[in-house]
């Protein structure tokens, strides 16, 4: 079955963005997250975590930490009706102490390796997706796996991170991941 996905960063998408998210305490899910999620889940559009975790290869902490990370998000997420369908993640650094992460990888955004992996596992559709996020690294990510993209405005910089020179153009600029569920599910996704 290939069908379309929505996949989501998660620091400063689903979550606040706290930097290096040590404790699980400090998991703080956005007002609208919950809420945006469901529309998806509602829609039938797949919804798939993908996130840069280099705070694995920086030492901050272990796989195991990042997996208890998204383990009580889901927690919170289904309390509210909301699922996410998996989690990819990077634990890439390529000035790791640690070999196993210092590593020039496909899957540390903004290359597109974690989408193309999630899209074979998962039977997504990429051309009928899209690639939400609060970094151009995102955008970047969607667009080289060839989903349509939106920026989001809600992660930690007041002046939203520049866009890289000659960076391509996300599908639509807005501030949160509502008004992203809301635009794609205005689109013509289906």
């Amino acid at each position: 079955m290939i069908r379309p996905a929505v996949f989501l960063d998660r620091d400063g998408t689903i979550i606040e963005d706290v930097g290096f998210l040590r404790d699980l305490s400090q998991i703080d899910l956005l007002p609208w997250s919950a809420d945006a999620i469901r529309r998806l889940n509602d829609a039938g559009l797949a919804v798939v975590v993908i996130t840069n975790q280099s705070g694995v290869g920086r030492g901050y902490y272990d796989e195991a930490h990042v997996q208890a990370t998204h383990a009580a998000l889901d927690t919170m997420l289904n309390a509210a009706g909301a699922r996410i369908e998996r989690y990819y993640y990077c634990p890439h650094y390529p000035e790791s102490i640690d070999p196993r992460y210092r590593v020039e990888c496909d899957c540390r955004k903004p290359a597109s390796g974690l989408l193309r992996r999630a899209a074979a596992d998962l039977g997504i559709d990429v051309t009928r997706s899209w690639m939400v996020g609060d970094w151009w690294r995102d955008v970047q990510a969607g667009i080289g796996a060839g989903t349509r993209t939106i920026l989001i405005r809600s992660g930690r910089s007041d002046t939203h991170r520049p866009a890289p020179e000659d960076a391509a153009q996300p599908d639509a600029i807005l501030n949160n991941l509502m008004e992203a569920a809301d635009w794609i599910l205005r689109s013509s996704w289906r």
